[in-house]
């Protein structure tokens, strides 16, 4: 029974967290809140995200739901 339930969950937060360990500036970003951005300076617990023209926002870690795939021809 654990191994339906809890393993796929663990496998899930281990993929998460080795994908904000990898994040780095000029990624693309989406927050758990919907709010597309990228990242612009990288910081211990929280990451500085432009999300519009002059709009810089920190974010912990914690909020960041996933990373945008790289268009194809760029």
């Amino acid at each position: 029974m654990w191994f339906l339930i809890i393993a796929p969950q663990r496998k899930r937060q281990k993929a998460h967290d080795q994908m904000l360990k990898e994040l780095k500036t000029g990624d693309e970003i989406v927050t758990s809140g919907g709010i597309f951005g990228t990242i612009t300076n990288v910081k211990d617990d929280c990451f500085v995200v432009r999300i519009a023209e002059n709009t810089k926002i920190e974010l912990g870690r914690g909020f960041v739901a996933s990373k945008v795939p790289a268009k194809s021809g760029e």
